[in-house]
């Protein structure tokens, strides 16, 4: 399966798991190398994202799904810069995911097959390690237990990010 299949894929499962049943169906905007720009209308609003496969999965030989991680802006609702990763397994209840970029480290809560930002106040200090870095880590533990790592590219994040700035 291409980049752009599992992205536009990822892109519905996406909004029909977080539009709470009602599901809507995503524009793909634009490509910026490693990430893939989308929107949809929410019931809040305009909701637009830019999301990114992982270029590695840890440990091999198991099956991990469909692995993602995004950036959101939902005007309104009042969200803008919302880092969010979705695994395509059930994370362990009450464990953390860690986000590694560059050598600087972010902790996640976990619910379900996603995790997010479990300080918000340091959302903003995350998409800033975003733009400049350049690999992302994401460490997380499946619901079995097993310990999983994904590497993200983080080349064109920063257009991508920028791309849906003005997001109406």
């Amino acid at each position: 399966m291409n980049l752009s299949k599992i992205l536009t894929a990822a892109a519905a499962i996406l909004i029909f798991s977080s539009a709470a049943g009602a599901a809507q169906t995503p524009t793909r905007m634009n490509q910026f190398n490693a990430w893939g720009t989308y929107a949809y209308a929410g019931s809040g609003g305009k909701v637009c994202y830019i999301l990114s496969t992982p270029t590695t999965k840890k440990p091999s030989g198991v099956d991990h799904g469909d692995i993602f991680f995004l950036v959101s802006q939902k005007p309104g609702q009042g969200v803008s810069y919302e880092p969010q990763a979705v695994m395509g397994y059930k994370l362990k209840e009450g464990s953390k995911v860690t986000l590694d970029i560059d050598g600087k480290n972010w902790t996640m809560f976990v619910k379900g097959e996603s995790a997010w930002m479990e300080n918000a106040a340091e959302e903003p200090q995350l998409v800033a390690a975003l733009k400049a870095g350049r690999q992302l880590k994401v460490d997380a533990t499946s619901d079995r237990g097993t310990n999983t790592s994904y590497t993200y590219s983080l080349s064109g994040v920063t257009a991508a990010l920028n791309s849906i700035k003005d997001c109406k």
